[in-house]
């Protein structure tokens, strides 16, 4: 598989784009022509730039408004088409993009449109070159890949061809299987983008929103496996407009380029195995069972605090590491870790971040290989010395720089709580908070950023992601989206901040980064589980009475209900499949906090109607600026 990625991509002059591109491991480049012209180089110098990379120059674009021109414009197009093919001989760029013409004095006609390709073919053939055409979705008269694919057909001439983009046909929802009568030796090019699905004007729903494979909702998949049924073996090339990306990371965004194409060829090459033979091979999506523990990094004396919150939420110190500054809480199937050595990963962590999660360990079906494709897919392995008495765990580097642990059952891992930990009696053991499991962990990141967290995810992992849900913050609007697996079991809240003005926006400016911003654990009766936190001195965050009159209201309840609510501080929400109660702790830290929950019935969701009454009382609890945590 031979991937490209076209320069408009991403951000940065040609030389930064150029080294971010081949940093990924990208094959080729699609050079565009205003991405030259921005440049300070020569075409001659931009080309030994792309090769100096390692890259090879797999298309020049746009050559606009040709086929179909009326006299003396259609003289001027050649002429323009002779320019460019001087330009693209210093460059040294073989093939140049034809996109279906817009102009509102071109004539229509299949024929009059392939008799000039053919003219075309002959020009470019003349100079050593090919030529593709591209069926713009808005284009005035082709905008169609059929029809495309036809006016190449009648133009009958070996240097021309057919660039098919999954955007310009998906958007107009063309079917995709019309795809596997092409021949593939006049599929000259593969250019691919993602987009969510909005209703909007075509040509800015393409130039804003464009997105990388499996980021948004349009079905690249379909698309690709009707290309891969013609057995075009030539490169898969991405072609993404998008305002977020070209303000974002160019390395960043090229690595989340590539895993794209990597993730969305391992899909067709199990949906078509004999039209997508020769594709590299890498273990399937893992399945996730769920979070096997959490891990904080802290230094000794904020560790006692956090511990005492853990104490407030029931969990008991269960182990000491044979090795290490690290001590172990339990209750029900939860495992939370404090770690306070002073070097290693944690240490840098905490230095960096402040106590905070620093790793996450995922109960996986098999831990060796959820290594393998995350390192088929670009992730970054992470490792560290192993001290007297440890596993070694494999991991790997999240997006936001914190580790992700796998422990499987196959192996000597589903030990690991008995080989590295020491049991240990705890003092003043708290009361059992009938908590049983972590329900969902919520991770906080920059807007711009989610959908890099979203593509790791669901790559890697056999989850599926939910529709993006709005969170109205009293200072502006947070957008969440959620990661889970079939069963529920595993749930990762993403949630996006727009501004640091908001809660979640706080949080990543003090805390220096996206993180894991609150854990939320799952009980089978939200009363007694506030009952068991009150008598170990726990004190839940303070809701505003005001809600509480609103929610009874609302959803009708019996006031005696309504009065549980009120005076445990727990929110409720319910939709057609059953209801949800939510109990908050405090802030710790900046912003960082514990949920607890019990769902009844099917209720899926995560209570996002009471986020701005929650945020508000978080709010209220934020130290003021400067002073010191108590």
């Amino acid at each position: 598989m031979k991937t490209s990625i076209a320069t408009v991509s991403i951000s940065g002059d040609l030389s930064e784009k150029l080294a971010a591109i081949a940093a990924a491991g990208f094959d080729g480049v699609e050079i565009f022509e205003n991405d030259l012209l921005a440049s300070d180089a020569s075409p001659a110098e931009a080309g030994r730039m792309v090769r100096d990379a390692g890259l090879e120059i797999t298309l020049f674009q746009p050559f606009r408004d040709f086929e179909g021109m009326p006299e003396p414009h259609r003289s001027r197009a050649f002429d323009r088409a002779e320019r460019k093919f001087d330009l693209m001989l210093e460059l040294g760029a073989e093939l140049m993009l034809v996109c279906s013409n817009v102009s509102s004095v071109s004539l229509g006609g299949i024929d009059r449109a392939a008799d000039d390709f053919r003219e075309l073919g002959e020009h470019s053939a003349a100079r050593g070159l090919r030529v593709g055409y591209e069926a713009l979705a808005w284009g005035r008269h082709i905008n169609d890949h059929r029809d495309a694919w036809e006016i190449v057909r009648r133009a009958d001439h070996a240097n021309v061809g057919l660039i098919l983009d999954s955007f310009h046909t998906l958007a107009r929802k063309i079917d995709v299987s019309s795809i596997r009568a092409i021949p593939k030796d006049k599929l000259f090019l593969i250019q691919l983008a993602d987009a969510p699905q909005i209703d909007m004007d075509l040509i800015y729903w393409s130039r804003h929103f464009r997105n990388m494979p499996g980021e948004g909702d349009l079905p690249v998949r379909d698309f690709m496996r009707a290309v891969a049924a013609t057995g075009y073996d030539g490169y898969l090339s991405l072609e993404i407009f998008n305002d977020q990306f070209r303000g974002g990371s160019p390395k960043s965004i090229s690595v989340d380029g590539r895993r794209s194409l990597i993730y969305l060829m391992d899909q067709v090459r199990r949906d078509e195995p004999e039209a997508a033979a020769g594709l590299p091979e890498i273990p399937d999506r893992i399945a996730v069972s769920g979070v096997e523990f959490i891990e904080f990094a802290a230094s000794e004396a904020e560790a006692r605090e956090l511990a005492a919150f853990f104490r407030g939420m029931g969990f008991r110190k269960s182990g000491k590491h044979v090795s290490k500054d690290v001590t172990l809480y339990r209750q029900g199937g939860i495992n939370l870790v404090i770690n306070t050595e002073r070097e290693g990963f944690a240490h840098s962590s905490y230095v960096v971040h402040g106590t905070s999660v620093c790793a996450l360990g995922l109960k996986v079906e098999n831990a060796a290989a959820t290594v393998e494709r995350a390192r088929a897919l670009g992730a970054e392995i992470f490792s560290q010395p192993v001290g007297p008495g440890e596993l070694t765990i494999p991991a790997i580097r999240g997006v936001g720089g914190g580790v992700i642990y796998f422990i499987d059952q196959t192996s000597e891992l589903r030990r690991v709580w008995e080989t590295e930990f020491v049991p240990v009696a705890g003092d003043d053991a708290p009361q059992d908070a009938s908590l049983t499991a972590i329900d969902h962990v919520g991770q906080t990141m920059l807007h711009e950023e989610m959908l890099t967290w979203l593509l790791f995810y669901t790559a890697i992992f056999r989850t599926r992601k939910t529709p993006m849900v709005d969170i109205i913050d009293p200072a502006g609007v947070v957008r969440s989206q959620v990661i889970e697996n079939d069963e529920g079991s595993l749930r990762l809240t993403l949630n996006g901040a727009e501004n640091r003005r908001t809660f979640a926006g706080h949080f990543i400016n003090e805390s220096f980064g996206s993180s894991v911003q609150h854990v939320a654990f799952g009980t089978d009766d939200i009363f007694a589980a506030a009952a068991a936190l009150r008598a170990n001195g726990f004190e839940p965050l303070h809701i505003s009475p005001n809600y509480y009159d609103d929610v009874e209201a609302r959803f009708g309840l019996d006031p005696d209900l309504a009065d549980r609510l009120r005076a445990e501080n727990i929110l409720y929400d319910r939709d057609e499949s059953g209801e949800y109660f939510q109990l908050y702790s405090p802030n710790y830290g900046e912003g960082f906090f514990f949920e607890i929950v019990e769902r009844r019935g099917g209720y899926r969701g995560y209570g996002a109607p009471n986020a701005p009454f929650r945020i508000a009382a978080q709010k209220r609890h934020l130290r003021p600026k400067g002073m010191p945590r108590a």
